[in-house]
């Protein structure tokens, strides 16, 4: 189990971390965001909304980025609002965790940010739950001690992600024993299922990725056993300005959800 806000997240089945990869548009993000409030609370599952309101890690100068960092801010504010839910993002920067924790209730550390200290020291110190995400480069034993920089703040609401290890060049394989090992830590296991199947830019590129892979992948994890489930999803994933070839289609999530539901049952 996991506090996030006054909220105990965790049971026989994981919760879901989900939403667009970044914040487009205001409109963009409530119609996602209505569509899995009204999914999650049908199929009895705990969400946390998830987008990014900076893009900091783009290959390339001229992706996009963002629609600037408090007009990200105001509208994921407004997804609590609206629907009341807990909401998460990513920091990239010590000052930015101050800033993030006065709308968000989980901060993320990026998978390229997983060792920085300071990052991870801020966030703990903001009293929020931190979500960091396994880098591609890191053995998963190596993720509890970065986790352990939290808790030695003060902060025990840690949540661990796996997104895949990189492989050669371009690619990305997810060891599922890295699931059972990062428990072993005693913190929070989440899948990122959208992330894992990417493949990553080369040559000045846009980063790729293989969607008909998500629902293999999630089949293993949630039979492994997972607390968590991460995905992204856009209404209309060609159009999507970041991660257009692995965010799962808006239409898609509940026929996902129900397959996942069901494996989860079947272990219990």
């Amino acid at each position: 189990m996991i506090k996030v806000g006054n909220v105990e997240f965790g049971g026989r089945k994981p919760f879901l971390i989900a939403g667009p990869c970044v914040v487009e548009s205001e409109e963009m993000i409530m119609r996602t965001a209505e569509k899995l409030a009204d999914i999650s609370k049908r199929l009895g599952f705990q969400l946390i909304f998830k987008s990014s309101y900076r893009k900091a890690n783009r290959l390339s100068g001229k992706s996009f980025s963002g629609i600037g960092d408090q007009e990200a801010l105001r509208i994921l504010e407004k997804v609590k609002t609206d629907f009341g839910l807990p909401v998460i993002t990513d920091i990239h920067e010590v000052p930015e965790a101050a800033i993030a924790a006065e709308v968000c209730d989980v901060l993320q550390i990026p998978a390229f940010l997983c060792r920085q200290t300071d990052l991870l020291v801020a966030a703990a110190r903001t009293g929020k739950a931190v979500n960091i995400k396994k880098g591609q480069f890191l053995a998963p034993e190596d993720l509890l001690v970065t986790a352990q920089k939290v808790v030695d703040q003060g902060n025990p609401n840690v949540m661990l992600t796996e997104r895949g290890t990189t492989f050669g060049y371009h690619n990305l394989v997810v060891d599922y024993r890295s699931l059972m090992i990062m428990r072993e830590g005693g913190h929070c296991v989440v899948f990122d299922a959208t992330h894992s199947v990417q493949r990553p830019a080369g040559a000045g590129q846009l980063s790729g990725g293989n969607r008909e892979f998500i629902r293999p992948l999630t089949r293993a994890a949630v039979a492994v056993g997972i607390d968590g489930l991460f995905f992204e999803t856009h209404p209309n994933p060609a159009e999507a300005k970041s991660d257009a070839a692995t965010q799962m289609p808006l239409d898609e999530v509940e026929d996902y959800l129900l397959e996942v539901d069901r494996i989860a049952q079947a272990r219990a």
